[in-house]
Parts: structure tokens; sequence; C-alpha cells
């Protein structure tokens, strides 16, 4: 897909599975939902990238409700983390509230246990060679601190180059 439309370009048909309205490349392609679905399930997609409510130090990923909130559904999430070989998680190292999204373990009802391969934030990333062993922070962001993570984070992982 490309990039969000300018007002002028906006097409309510041509939306995200965000349901945010988005542009088309030349390059752009569509799959049916029932497809879609059919080739995660079958095991057919390598790589699933998506957000997260929190993420425990184990792999356990909670992104799809917050109890008490209405919701709409859950989406694909549960079947992506249950059929695609490496999932990647991009969320922000901290909550509105400043608390940490990559905890000791998830309060929120989880979408996967020990799922998480390697999570991106805007302060670090965490990675893991496989899902028997903890987390490493392998990369600092821009303007990072070795101290500003560990402070902001409630998940025990092992350190750059550990």
């Amino acid at each position: 897909m490309g990039p969000y439309p300018r007002e002028y370009e906006v097409d309510t048909d041509v939306i995200d599975a965000g349901k945010e309205t988005v542009t088309e490349l030349e390059r752009t392609s569509y799959v049916s939902s029932a497809d879609n679905f059919a080739m995660i399930r079958g095991g057919h997609i390598d790589v699933s990238v998506l957000g997260a409510m929190e993420v425990a130090e184990n792999g356990d990923i909670a992104n799809w409700m917050v109890p008490g909130k209405n919701v709409k559904g859950m989406g694909g999430a549960m079947d992506l983390v249950a059929g695609v070989k490496t999932i990647i998680v991009v969320m922000d190292h901290v909550s509105r509230d400043g608390s940490a999204k990559f905890r000791r373990a998830c309060t929120l009802p989880l979408t996967g246990a020990n799922v998480v391969d390697m999570i991106i934030t805007d302060r670090a990333v965490f990675y893991r060679a496989t899902r028997k062993v903890p987390f490493s922070l392998i990369e600092l962001a821009p303007g990072a601190t070795f101290e500003e993570v560990r402070a902001c984070t409630e998940a025990q992982y092992l350190p750059l180059g550990g």
C-alpha cells in the first residue's frame, strides 16, 4: 500500500487492516479476507509484524483488548500468532501513563503465549534466537541510553552484547 492519502485522494473503499484510508501503488494487489486467513492458517506466512499493548519477557503478547472497554472484535491477531513462524512486535516502549509495555508478565488478556521473537520499540530492539531463551537487547534507538531503557522496562532481558 502507499502512504496515507491527501484529502483529495481519499477513497473510502481503500482501507488498511486498521480501517484507515490508504493509497495504492502500481504494484498493489488485493487478497480476499478468506484467502488471507487460509494463507495464515495454512502456515504459508513466514513473518508477521503487529502491534501490542503488552509483551511479557517469556514472549506472551496481549494486543486485542482492555477489560471493560468496548471491543469490536479480536481481528486476526490470534490467527497470526498461531500460524506464522516469526512474530515481530512494533510498539511504543511505554504506555500513555508511562508504565512499561515490555513486562515480566502480561496483565491484559493474551493473544498468544510464548510467540514473540522480536520487539521493536521507540527506544530499543530486543530479540531471541529461539522461544526457549530470554530476549536480548540488541540495539538502542538514537538518543536512548541503557539506563533509560532499563528504567522503563519491567521485563528481564540480557544486556546488549550479552
